[in-house]
């Protein structure tokens, strides 16, 4: 009675002994799936990462913003003030426009100073070539604030010499030169900062040797 007993109970419970293998060798391919998928994507993730500090990049790009907008902050005040004065000069002296456009001139080349420096930073940034440290976001940070503060300290001195003095050349030719050369000093402080700018932008990368 029992051996004919065994016969369908064993045939009865193949069926579930089967599906559990195959249930377990599906796990295992699975989890094998699983596994070989999460080492592609971590060779992924560190083929596209870059190397050094992941925060650095943040204060060179606020570095290269800052140098651009300063000096076009500069460049615009020194822009509209001496323009005012230049069209409030020209209606009474119209001659003597193109010789007192010389103010306006000056003012827009400070905001060529923040591009150069803002070019040569953002292209200092890459990550993924080269490792890209603290240290060398701290030098293009620095180099922008140097650069755009400067260009905008002289623009507002532009800006207001180049006002009094194209009002005062309408009444008086001689102060001509005089004018000029303030607004070359004026001028050579914007250049102050566009040396020591690129000085501190090269500076970067040296933090440590790769």
């Amino acid at each position: 009675m029992q051996k004919t007993l065994a016969g369908p109970m064993l045939a009865q419970h193949v069926p579930h002994y089967y599906i559990l293998c195959v249930l377990w060798i599906e796990g295992i391919n699975h989890r094998s799936i699983k596994i070989s998928k999460s080492e592609t994507w971590k060779k992924e993730m560190s083929s596209t990462t870059f190397s050094g500090d992941e925060t650095a990049p943040f204060f060179g790009f606020l570095g290269a913003a800052a140098a651009l907008v300063f000096s076009c902050m500069g460049a615009a005040y020194g822009t509209a003030k001496s323009g005012v004065g230049v069209a409030s000069m020209g209606v009474m002296r119209p001659e003597l426009v193109m010789k007192s456009i010389v103010p306006v001139v000056m003012a827009g080349v400070l905001g060529i100073y923040g591009l150069i420096i803002a070019v040569i930073i953002s292209t200092g940034i890459n990550p993924k070539a080269k490792s890209y440290y603290l240290f060398d976001g701290y030098a293009h940070l620095s180099s922008g604030l140097s650069c755009g503060l400067a260009g905008l300290s002289a623009g507002m001195a532009i800006g207001i010499v180049g006002d009094a003095g194209v009002r005062a050349n309408a009444q008086q030719p001689k102060l001509f030169v005089g004018m000029i050369l303030i607004l070359i000093f004026a001028e050579a402080l914007a250049l102050y900062g566009l040396i020591v700018g690129i000085i501190l932008s090269s500076r970067a990368g040296q933090s440590r040797a790769d």
